[in-house]
C-alpha cells in the first residue's frame, strides 16, 4: 500500500512539474483583451496552447501553479493575435521571392532599371517570361512610354508582363500579347462591354493594358510556379505575417496549388498560423454549380488538416473604378464613358449558389467595389439568408469602396460583415485624379463608409488585401482614424475611433473567419495567441500610430517571432 502511495505522489509531482514548465503569467503591461465586457486586464494566465485566466495578477495566479513562469511586459501592450479578414497571402509570398517593384520606382526610369534588374539576376523570370508585379496604377497612363521600351531593343523577343498592385491591372508586350492571342482580330470580335478589358487603339490594335478578364487570358498561358517555390512562398508568407503580430487570416481566391503550399506547411508543423481559405466561384467561366461542388469537395479534403480549413466561396461582383479600367460597377455611369461597368454573375445565377452555400453552411465572400455590385452582393445574401432566417454563417463583403445609404442599413440587418481595407481610406492619386474626375460627385461622397456602417452596429472587420498593400495593420488602423493621405484627407467624417479598428482586427475578423468561439480575444478557454507593441496604440497621438512595432508573436502558447517572452 505505502509503494502505492509513493507510486501516486511521484506521478502528482512529475504532473505539476510539467504543468510548472507549460504554464506562464504575463502581467506588467497594458493587455487589450477584445472582450467587450471586460476590455482591459491586468495579467493573464497560459498552460500549454490555452488561455486559462484573464484578470488581476493575483487572480490569474489562482489559475496556474506557483512554479508557473512569470513573463514581464515591460510596461508594453499586448494585444490578441491580429487577424486579417481578407489576405492573398501565398500570392503575397510569391510577391516576397520574386520582381515586385512596391515601393521600389516613383519614374518610368526606376521601373526600366528595375526590370533589366530582375531579368539580369533571373528574379523576374517566370519561364522565359519576364514577370514584374506591384506596379502603381498610375503607370498605366505611360503606355506611350511602356510600348516603346518593352517592344524594341533587349525586349523585342522577350515577353514581358508587368501586374498592377491592385491584382486587376497589367500590361503585356507584343510578344506577350500575341502568345495569348490578344490582337486585333480578337478585338474587333467582341461587343463593346467585353472590349472594355482591354486596351486598344483607334484602328482596334491592343496596346498592352488588361484588366480582369483581359488579365485572365494572359494568365492562362503565363508559366506556373512549382510545388517547391509555392511552399517556399507560403513560408515567406507565414513569417511576414508573424513579423506583424498576425495569427490569423482569411485567404480569398485560393486555387488548387496555394492550397497545396498550405497543405504541406500544415503537415510539417510549420503554418502555426490559423487559415480560413476560400476557393472563387467564377461565373464567367462557366458551371458555377460544378464549381461549387468542387469548393465543397476541397472543404472535405480539408477537414483533418491542421490549421488550414476551407469555409467558404468568394465571389467576385466587379473589378475595379480607377481609371483606365473602371470595371467596378456603379448605379450612375462613369462621367468619361457613359458605362456603369459589367456585373460579373447574373444576379439570378448568384442567388442561387447563395442559397446553396448557406444551405451546406459555406461562407459567403463577395468582392464588391462600386455602389451596384455592393447592392448585388446584399440581393444575393438576402437570398441566403431568408433561406435559412436563423442563419448564423458570417457572410462577408470585401471592400465597399463605394455604398449608397440605402445599402449601409442593410449591411447591419443582413448581419453582413464589412471586411475593410481603410489604408485605401485616404486621399491619394488612387482615390483622387484617377477617379474624382469620372464617377457621379453623389457617389463620390459615399467612398468607403466605414464610420456610418460602424454607427449602424454592423461589424467592421480588418482587411489589408495583401499583397495589394501591406498587411501592417498599425498603418491601416492610422489611416482609418484620419483618412490622411499625400494628396490630403478623404472625407474626414467617415473617420474610425481606434478602439474599433483594435476591435476590427482582433474578434470582429475572428467572426469572418467564423473563429470567435477559438480565436480573436483574449479570454479563458480560448487560443493563447498574442501580439506584444512597443507602444500603446490606445493612446498615443495618430501619428506614432503607424510607426508601431511588433515586439514578439505568440501562437498557441509559442513564440513564432522575436525574442521568446
Amino acid at each position: 500500500m505505502r509503494r502505492i502511495f509513493s507510486t501516486i505522489a511521484f506521478c502528482l509531482l512529475l504532473a505539476c512539474i510539467a504543468f510548472a514548465a507549460d504554464e506562464r503569467i504575463l502581467y506588467n503591461g497594458k493587455i487589450f483583451t477584445a472582450d467587450t465586457t471586460h476590455p482591459y486586464a491586468e495579467a493573464v494566465a497560459i498552460r500549454g496552447d490555452k488561455i486559462v485566466a484573464v484578470g488581476t495578477f493575483a487572480e490569474v495566479s489562482k489559475a496556474v501553479s506557483g512554479s508557473a513562469e512569470k513573463v514581464d511586459l515591460k510596461g508594453n501592450l499586448l494585444l490578441p493575435g491580429l487577424i486579417d479578414s481578407h489576405a492573398h497571402a501565398v500570392d503575397g509570398g510569391l510577391s516576397l521571392i520574386s520582381a515586385d517593384l512596391g515601393e521600389s520606382a516613383s519614374t518610368m526610369e526606376d521601373l526600366f532599371k528595375f526590370a533589366a534588374e530582375s531579368r539580369k539576376n533571373g528574379r523576374g523570370m517566370m519561364g522565359d517570361v519576364l514577370d514584374v508585379s506591384g506596379l502603381p496604377l498610375e503607370y498605366w497612363s505611360h503606355n506611350k512610354e511602356l510600348n516603346e521600351h518593352f517592344n524594341s531593343g533587349d525586349y523585342a523577343k522577350v515577353p514581358v508582363y508587368l501586374e498592377g498592385m491592385d491584382g486587376h491591372t497589367a500590361w503585356a508586350n507584343k510578344v506577350l500579347l500575341e502568345r495569348a492571342g490578344i490582337n486585333k482580330q480578337l478585338i474587333s470580335g467582341l461587343d463593346q462591354t467585353a472590349r472594355g478589358y482591354y486596351g486598344f487603339s483607334k484602328d482596334l490594335e491592343p496596346n498592352g493594358f488588361l484588366v480582369d478578364l483581359g488579365n485572365e487570358k494572359v494568365e492562362q498561358i503565363m508559366p506556373k510556379p512549382d510545388a517547391a517555390r509555392m511552399l517556399s512562398a507560403a513560408r515567406a508568407a507565414v513569417d511576414y505575417m508573424h513579423h506583424l503580430g498576425i495569427t490569423a487570416w482569411l485567404d480569398p481566391a485560393v486555387s488548387d496549388a496555394i492550397l497545396a503550399a498550405y497543405r504541406g506547411l500544415a503537415e510539417k508543423g510549420e503554418l502555426k498560423s490559423h487559415v480560413g481559405a476560400l476557393p472563387v466561384i467564377a461565373f464567367k467561366k462557366g458551371d458555377p454549380d460544378g464549381q461549387f461542388k468542387h469548393a465543397l469537395d476541397l472543404r472535405e479534403s480539408f477537414k483533418d488538416v491542421p490549421d488550414v480549413k476551407v469555409i467558404g466561396i468568394k465571389v467576385f461582383a466587379d473589378g475595379v473604378a480607377e481609371i483606365p479600367s473602371q470595371t467596378a460597377v456603379m448605379s450612375k455611369p462613369y462621367l468619361n464613358t457613359g458605362r456603369t461597368g459589367e456585373l460579373l454573375f447574373k444576379p439570378e445565377d448568384f442567388q442561387r449558389i447563395c442559397v446553396a452555400a448557406e444551405k451546406n453552411g459555406m461562407i459567403i465572400h463577395v468582392h464588391a467595389i462600386g455602389d451596384q455590385a455592393v447592392t448585388e452582393a446584399l440581393n444575393g445574401i438576402q437570398a441566403a439568408r431568408s433561406s435559412n432566417p436563423s442563419s448564423k454563417l458570417p457572410h462577408t463583403i470585401t471592400h465597399l469602396q463605394f455604398v449608397r445609404p440605402e445599402d449601409i442599413s442593410r449591411i447591419h440587418d443582413l448581419k453582413v460583415i464589412a471586411s475593410m481595407q481603410l489604408l485605401w481610406a485616404r486621399a491619394e492619386v488612387d482615390s483622387t485624379k484617377l477617379l474624382k474626375p469620372y464617377i457621379d460627385p453623389y457617389l463620390y461622397g459615399w467612398q468607403y463608409p466605414a464610420r456610418s456602417i460602424l454607427d449602424t452596429g454592423a461589424t467592421v472587420a480588418g482587411a489589408s488585401d495583401w499583397p495589394v498593400s501591406t498587411a501592417d495593420v498599425f498603418q491601416a488602423i492610422y489611416t482609418a482614424e484620419t483618412r490622411k493621405g499625400p494628396e490630403g484627407v478623404l472625407d474626414p467624417s467617415q473617420r474610425m475611433p481606434r478602439e474599433a479598428m483594435l476591435y476590427a482586427y482582433t474578434i470582429n475578423a475572428a467572426r469572418a473567419l467564423d473563429r470567435q468561439e477559438s480565436i480573436g480575444s483574449i479570454a479563458e478557454g480560448k487560443q493563447a495567441d498574442f501580439a506584444l507593441v512597443d507602444r500603446d496604440v490606445l493612446t498615443i497621438a495618430a501619428e506614432d500610430v503607424r510607426d508601431t512595432k511588433v515586439l514578439w508573436t505568440v501562437f498557441g502558447g509559442e513564440t513564432v517571432y522575436g525574442a521568446k517572452p
